[in-house]
């Protein structure tokens, strides 16, 4: 009967992008307050499946950040993530997973190139933040030069054992300024 009762809390994570910006591949945005930056993301991940009650972790693809001012100075920027709350069906009691029970990690670098100094938010799972308020994912401390960084962040979401079972849905979001 336990395993009968396991099998029914089970519950599919969705990580999307909001729907105006939602595409089959990754994304790009550019800020009008800091022209020659983008900043690239995966449009859509599924998480796979979890436990009511357990803990659900995985990938969210490369995200990338390319600054083409060139030598303009000072040469820095700063790479922000953030969460929605995550819904299955209508929301509501029992169909909601909040964003401060979403952990995140950047991870180091995958590639880099340019010059100045580029840092990871959190490099390892042990340096892992909650999303309940906006948390820098990566940033360019020092230098001058274009550069360009992508990392793979991995999120980790601690499922409430009070949840209905259901695809919950949710959006992560990446900026830079």
């Amino acid at each position: 009967m336990r395993l009968l009762a396991a099998l029914l809390g089970a519950i599919l994570i969705l990580v999307t992008a909001s729907p105006a910006d939602a595409a089959p591949s990754g994304r790009a945005v550019r800020l009008a307050r800091t022209v020659g930056v983008d900043i690239t993301v995966p449009a859509a991940v599924n998480l796979g499946a979890g436990f009511v009650g357990g803990t659900l972790t995985g990938q969210l693809g490369v995200v990338e950040v390319r600054d083409s001012r060139g030598p303009v100075n000072p040469n820095s920027w700063v790479a922000t993530v953030s969460a929605t709350v995550f819904v299955t069906g209508a929301g509501g009691p029992q169909r909601t997973i909040a964003p401060g029970r979403i952990s995140y990690w950047s991870g180091p670098a995958v590639s880099s190139a340019g010059g100045g100094t580029l840092v990871p938010g959190q490099p390892t799972s042990a340096q892992a933040v909650t999303l309940d308020v906006p948390r820098e994912a990566f940033r360019k401390s020092t230098g001058t030069g274009s550069n360009e960084v992508s990392w793979r962040p991995t999120i980790r979401i601690a499922i409430p054992a009070d949840v209905v079972r259901g695809a919950y849905r949710g959006t992560i979001t990446h900026s830079v300024a």
